[in-house]
């Protein structure tokens, strides 16, 4: 993809991708959006369904939820529709929907994702 070209996309018209995560035991959906091919900097939708929490893992890369619909829940708390949340590179982090309802958020990294869980120490 030529990244001088203008790119339209009729998000409506474009199915949820669904991707099961065995961590989780559940699918999380997406569209996927822009990746850039120089830094691997990706922008997609991501729904996660009512209740649905990523549990503790950190990313290489630090990315952003605009939270469209829904309650985005993490670690530092709970965002609303219209907050854009920030999570730096290797934070250990949690995210997902409340309770109330399925979250819709733009994804977006700066560099190329990956998402390492942290594994949780026996007592």
């Amino acid at each position: 993809m030529n990244t001088n070209e203008l790119i339209v996309i009729d998000t409506h018209r474009m199915p949820w991708e669904e991707r099961f995560n065995e961590r989780i035991g559940r699918a999380l959906f997406r569209k996927e959006l822009y990746t850039d091919p120089e830094t691997g900097g990706l922008i997609r939708l991501v729904r996660y369904p009512a209740g649905v929490i990523n549990p503790k893992h950190t990313h290489p890369c630090g990315h952003g939820m605009y939270v469209l619909e829904g309650n985005l829940v993490t670690h530092n708390g709970t965002f609303g529709p219209g907050t854009f949340v920030w999570f730096p590179e290797g934070e250990v982090m949690e995210h997902g929907a409340s309770a109330e309802g399925d979250v819709v958020v733009v994804f977006v990294t700066n560099k190329t994702f990956r998402i390492d869980y942290v594994e949780e120490k026996a007592g």
